[in-house]
């Protein structure tokens, strides 16, 4: 862990995830917005994109923590806390997948889907709704995804978390309404980061295909979680008519569109 001088006339923003992708993303559109920062991620490139973060003029706290064990969102949440500044905003955007059947995954690597996308965002929120109540303000940014909408055949576990993201956020929106405290969910498709690799993905339809931009995908969110709104469809045309076709299709059917996106070796 490591620290730098903050500035007390700036709002203070955490994002975890932040070491690539859209998290890092994220972390740039808030240092360029006039935010100081702590920022998470499990991996050491964390400390690289620390350095680049300051070199755009805020302060930077780096927490490189696992977040699937609740010592790593104690950690962390002990980091912003150490602050001293309330916590403005905050961007729940670690997440995992897993390709694959479902009987023949590790179920280890279901479990931190589980650990990581579900129950940290959980841990998290707790601790900083709680906080931005007592503050009567805030701003809380969650990553879910167009696969919330989708049966995730050969992304069971992945998919199902995401659907408990997106459910989770749309009861706490009516539960916090009127209280100056927003929660917008973001909803990428496909977008070019390293998951499809780290999930094991790079075999099927939807890991070779055209993917959406991560810096597009982050500015979509951020905006919609400024202007207080409650989600956000992240990425180009392809992503936005696949979420409107997503209100309309049959589970049954969804699932098997599904397959053709993930199932490994499918179309090659």
């Amino acid at each position: 862990m490591s620290a730098s001088p903050t500035s007390a006339t700036k709002p203070l923003a955490a994002v975890t995830g932040a070491s690539s992708g859209i998290g890092l993303e994220l972390a740039r559109l808030f240092a360029a917005n006039g935010f100081d920062l702590v920022i998470n991620a499990e991996d050491a490139a964390l400390h690289d994109a620390a350095e680049e973060l300051r070199g755009s003029g805020a302060a930077v706290r780096v927490v490189q923590a696992d977040l699937r064990a609740p010592d790593g969102v104690t950690e962390l949440y002990d980091e912003i806390r150490a602050d001293g500044r309330p916590l403005a905003a905050i961007a729940l955007n670690a997440g995992v997948g897993q390709g694959g059947a479902f009987v023949e995954t590790d179920l280890g690597h279901d479990l931190e889907i589980i650990e990581l996308n579900i129950l940290s965002t959980v841990r998290l929120a707790k601790l900083a709704l709680r906080d931005m109540l007592d503050a009567g303000q805030g701003r809380v940014l969650v990553t879910s995804s167009i696969a919330a909408e989708l049966p995730g055949s050969f992304q069971a576990t992945y998919n199902a978390s995401k659907s408990f993201l997106q459910s989770f956020t749309t009861a706490l929106q009516d539960e916090l309404k009127d209280t100056g405290v927003t929660l917008t969910s973001l909803m990428p498709g496909p977008t070019d980061t390293e998951f499809f690799a780290r999930a094991r993905m790079l075999d099927t339809a939807v890991g070779r295909g055209k993917k959406d931009d991560p810096a597009q995908v982050a500015e979509q969110g951020f905006a919609a979680m400024m202007a207080g709104e409650a989600r956000a469809v992240g990425g180009g045309l392809a992503t936005k008519v696949q979420e409107a076709a997503s209100k309309v299709l049959p589970d049954k059917v969804k699932a098997a569109l599904h397959r053709r996106m993930a199932e490994p070796g499918a179309d090659s």
